[in-house]
């Protein structure tokens, strides 16, 4: 059997945090009850490991790249996303050994990180080996895209044939973006989404460029369709944001996460809350700063009252894979209770993946991993450091 655990602060996220409390775990690591100091006493439990530090559950990733791990250091910062996406796409052609071998070192850093399940962005099933062996749960989120009209159905065909390589593991098929992605082609992948199911994640509001194409056919996605030898002369801007343009054409029964949200406004969010009542809001802000230089208006998504969670990203447009650090981004930025930080990197992710009967929250019966975290205490706030120990 494990012994029961202690800390200065147990946070189990589905229930407010508990000081000294004391965590039970059968021999499987199955947590079997959540007790305060007090509750501890009177059931004498004995060999308590007490820790310094605040307790939580392991984290999720909701947005990865993990095919791209192979592109850290590789690509300038601050370069706008438009040029982000062209040097990507000149990178493609690396070794394939580098690639794997890059690959299996970023999953295996987010083990050690304290991350228990991924969200992860994929283009083609060069990641399978990886996900199959791995102690961390994916769900591949296998990326469509295409801007001509009439090619909707055909590619819509042949990402399916590309999904069919994933075998059993956890996969949706998603679009892009809103740029990559044609009214007809959100069409064809809403029906088979409504068919099938999701989570459904699409690259939301990056970078101003994408409003501007939106609303006026101007930007820097105009360069980047030249870059690609693409003619857009067909497209005819809507006059509205990307969000206001793309969102109703999503099925709103199926979870959807919208990353990046950079750009979003406040106008977008109620539009959004109006059209879509199962959305969360993916948060990238090392990756933000990275490309952009610029972070979203969590303030904004807080008083909205959005549904958050957190990503990291590729190593293509961050130095790591690492939820923690991500948060204390957010918590230099934003006035964000850690209660708040934690449950976005937990439970939020857990749910809309929909595997919160095993992550998320400490509660009896689940194994969502165990993180003990440095801390401390400011003016009566607790407020996270940059320690972390993966203890389960």
């Amino acid at each position: 059997m494990i012994s029961p655990v202690s800390a200065t602060y147990i946070y189990p996220v589905s229930a407010p945090p508990v000081k000294n409390g004391v965590l039970t775990f059968d021999e499987q690591g199955t947590i079997t009850g959540v007790f305060t100091a007090e509750e501890a006493r009177e059931r004498q439990l004995k060999n308590i490991r007490h820790y310094e530090g605040l307790l939580a559950p392991g984290f999720v990733n909701t947005h990865c790249h993990l095919e791209l791990s192979h592109l850290k250091d590789q690509i300038p910062q601050h370069t706008g996303l438009p040029e982000f996406v062209q040097s990507v796409i000149k990178l493609r052609n690396f070794n394939a050994q580098e690639r794997e071998e890059a690959m299996a070192k970023a999953d295996a850093a987010m083990y050690a990180s304290g991350i228990v399940a991924v969200g992860d962005i994929s283009n083609q099933p060069v990641t399978k080996p990886i996900k199959q062996h791995s102690k961390l749960y994916y769900h591949t989120f296998l990326e469509i895209m295409g801007f001509r009209p009439e090619q909707a159905e055909a590619i819509m065909e042949r990402v399916k044939q590309l999904k069919d390589e994933f075998g059993s593991l956890p996969i949706s098929i998603v679009p892009h973006a809103p740029y990559s992605v044609s009214s007809e082609l959100f069409k064809v992948l809403a029906e088979y989404a409504a068919e099938t199911g999701g989570p459904i994640s699409i690259h939301n509001q990056e970078t101003k460029e994408e409003n501007d194409f939106f609303e006026r056919k101007e930007g820097g996605f105009l360069d980047l369709f030249e870059f690609l030898g693409q003619d857009i002369d067909f497209y005819q801007p809507s006059g509205k944001t990307s969000l206001q343009t793309y969102l109703p054409l999503l099925p709103p029964e199926l979870k959807t996460l919208l990353v990046h949200n950079t750009y979003t406004s406040a106008a977008d969010a109620t539009f959004a809350a109006s059209v879509h009542p199962n959305l969360y809001w993916g948060l990238c802000p090392k990756a933000n700063l990275y490309i952009e230089n610029r972070l979203p208006d969590v303030d904004m998504m807080r008083r909205a009252g959005l549904r958050i969670t957190i990503g990291t990203d590729s190593l293509a447009s961050n130095n790591s894979l690492d939820l923690l650090s991500e948060l204390n981004v957010l918590q230099q930025h934003f006035n964000v209770p850690t209660e708040d930080l934690l449950k976005w990197a937990t439970f939020n992710g857990a749910e809309f993946l929909g595997i919160t009967q095993q992550f998320g929250s400490f509660e009896p019966g689940k194994r969502p991993g165990l993180n003990l975290l440095g801390f401390k205490e400011q003016d009566g706030k607790v407020i996270l450091g940059n320690e972390l120990q993966r203890l389960l």
